[in-house]
């Protein structure tokens, strides 16, 4: 069976209502975005997983439990989200002040991770993926999938900033006429 990875965006967090840069601070969903995971798991409920693999952080992890695919779900500690360093907590308004023209994809964050780095670690993903047959389903989160969608068209990380994933959100990449090299999104930001 041809691979078809499925890239599940967590459900909302206080921090994507406030536009705060979460990262890797470990914060839980707010029951909308408990609600947004159930539903998120109602529209995957006619899809048969070979694989279940989900970010080591709660907002991905209990996305994945309530979608229903937690019982299969294996930890992937490089689905975790984009170290934000030093602009964790902080809106895009705040990073502004402190540095005008900022972007996260082009720039990176200090103390954190670079657009190398993270480029780095998704193309590392990307290689134990491609090792996979049926259909994987991933639970992430918006930075790293947004870089993960790039990467696997074979696009520089920095084209990630053109490419929106909303909480609780559904992509799809695979291979176009099931050919490994001609990597293809299929569906985006469902």
């Amino acid at each position: 069976m041809a691979l078809r990875i499925f890239l599940m965006r967590h459900g909302e967090t206080e921090w994507s209502t406030s536009g705060q840069h979460t990262g890797r601070v470990d914060i839980p969903l707010t029951e909308n975005g408990e609600r947004e995971a159930r539903r998120l798991g109602d529209r995957l409920a006619q899809t048969k997983f070979d694989h279940v693999l989900v970010s080591p952080l709660q907002r991905a992890r209990h996305t994945c439990e309530l979608a229903g695919c937690g019982e299969r779900a294996e930890i992937e500690p490089d689905l975790i989200e984009w170290d934000n360093g030093d602009y964790a907590g902080q809106t895009h308004a705040e990073v502004f002040k402190q540095r005008p023209g900022w972007n996260l994809f082009r720039d990176g964050c200090p103390h954190g991770e670079s657009p190398a780095e993270i480029s780095a670690r998704c193309d590392r993903l990307i290689g134990r993926l491609v090792t996979l047959d049926g259909n994987v389903a991933l639970f992430s989160h918006s930075h790293f999938g947004r870089v993960l969608g790039v990467r696997w068209i074979g696009l520089p990380v920095q084209m990630g900033h053109h490419f929106i994933l909303n909480t609780a959100s559904r992509s799809v990449l695979c291979y176009q006429h099931d050919r490994i090299d001609d990597p293809v999104i299929e569906s985006w930001n469902g």
